[in-house]
This record gives structure tokens, C-alpha cells and sequence, in this order.
């Protein structure tokens, strides 16, 4: 499914499923929906950009028709070596919207682009120690930026508040139409703070799914946020 254009300027709570019980991820996909959730992160790790392993194009597909069928949206990061030769397999698979690591594309506009070739939201991420300036070629071609305020790799690391400083910088450097994403220690304590710096669309892990009931949860974080109560 296309995101809309507007979907971009709004107000999200992006529940990472890296937090969630994988046992039971339909379900806990659902909760958060239900609490009025529209748009679910999902964090793909290869072992060797980070020092984890995650899930692939399959665990995608098998959630994209549960997702799409409540009206809502994939988001995914892809924390991997080489993410240009996996692009096509994630939006094939029902990605919504894909986001490639600065950090990770010697050819960055050439990975946005193919991206918007097929169709889907075209992100570029930036790790806490990266300077904004790695992404000022594609700022005028991406639907999103995300923000790492953590090492990514893993959940449940403390936020690197510093590098909220970039928010605001890149802010200033993109069309109002593009979502900054930001991702790493997000919590009810902080998440005003987030929102202040200038991130619209806001990814929370193990606060959500992390919490003894993930929905009531995303509801408390979406109210922070000025998310609109799910009717």
C-alpha cells in the first residue's frame, strides 16, 4: 500500500515489533491497532552493519496483510550491508515505507531512488555519531529521515539525548512534506521531548511491548504525543 502524502506531516507512534513476543506477533501486532496504532517499525538486522540478527522479507510478508487490512502501514529499517540488493524482496514482500543507513549506501541518491521506483516511501537513517550533512543530497527526494538516538543493533538502550540535536537541524533542511523518524530510547518521560525537538513519526519498542499491556501503553504514549484517541 502507498502511504499517503499527508500520513508524512502527521503525528505517529511506531511501535517496534524487535520488543515484541515473537511467539505470539499477530496478536500483539493487533493490540497495538486496535489501541489506534497506524503505522508498525520493523527493525531488520544482518549481523554485520549491526551486531544482531533479526527477521526477513518472510516475517514481513506474513504481517503486511494483517497490517493493510486494518488500514495501516510497514515501516522498515533496514540495518544491513548492501541494503540495495534487498530493497525490491522488502516491498515486494508489503513494505510501506523502507529507510537505508547513510552509513551503508556509498551511492545514496541511487538507493533513495530505487526505492521511489517501486513505489514505496523512500527513508534514510543516520546513527547518533553521523553528521546531518551525509544526507543533504537526498533531502529534496526522501519521504522520511530517521534519527538513531541509540547504537543500533539492539532494544532497550537508554537514549542518547545529544543527538536529538539533529532534529531540529534537519528540520530546517527538509521540505515540510518529509517525516522525521526517530528511534532509540523512547519512553514516557522523554517522548514530549522528542516531539519538541521537531519528530513527527516516533518509534517505541520495549516501552510498548515491553510494558504489562502494550496497548494501554501506546495509548498513554500516543496522548503524549497528540495522537487522536483510536474510536
Amino acid at each position: 500500500m502507498t502511504i499517503p502524502a499527508e500520513v508524512y506531516r502527521e503525528y505517529h507512534l511506531l511501535p517496534s515489533i524487535l520488543s515484541a513476543d515473537f511467539s505470539r506477533l499477530g496478536e500483539e501486532v493487533d493490540s497495538v491497532m486496535d489501541a489506534g496504532v497506524r503505522i508498525v517499525h520493523v527493525d531488520v538486522m544482518d549481523g554485520h552493519f549491526v551486531p544482531n540478527i533479526t527477521i526477513g522479507p518472510v516475517v514481513v510478508a506474513a504481517l503486511a496483510p494483517r497490517v493493510h487490512e486494518r488500514g495501516g502501514w510497514l515501516s522498515v529499517h533496514l540495518m544491513i550491508e548492501h541494503p540495495e540488493s534487498y530493497i525490491e524482496a522488502f516491498a515486494k514482500a508489503g513494505a510501506d515505507a523502507l529507510s537505508v543507513h547513510v552509513e551503508a549506501c556509498p551511492h545514496l541518491y541511487h538507493a533513495v531512488q530505487a526505492i521511489k521506483d517501486l513505489g514505496v516511501g523512500a527513508g534514510v537513517a543516520i546513527n547518533p555519531g553521523t553528521d546531518v550533512t551525509r544526507v543533504s543530497e537526498v533531502t529534496s527526494l526522501v519521504d522520511l529521515i530517521l534519527v538513531m538516538t541509540v547504537n543500533p543493533g539492539f532494544g532497550g538502550q537508554e537514549m542518547i539525548v545529544p543527538a536529538l540535536r539533529k532534529v531540529p537541524v534537519l528540520r530546517s533542511m527538509l521540505p515540510d512534506t518529509a517525516a522525521i523518524e526517530l528511534d532509540g530510547g523512547v519512553k514516557r518521560d522523554n517522548i514530549r521531548r522528542v516531539v519538541e525537538a521537531g519528530a513527527n513519526w516516533i518509534v517505541a519498542g520495549s516501552a510498548v511491548f515491553g510494558a504489562p499491556d502494550p496497548a494501554a501503553e501506546a495509548r498513554a504514549l500516543q496522548g503524549l504525543i497528540g495522537v487522536p484517541e483510536a474510536s
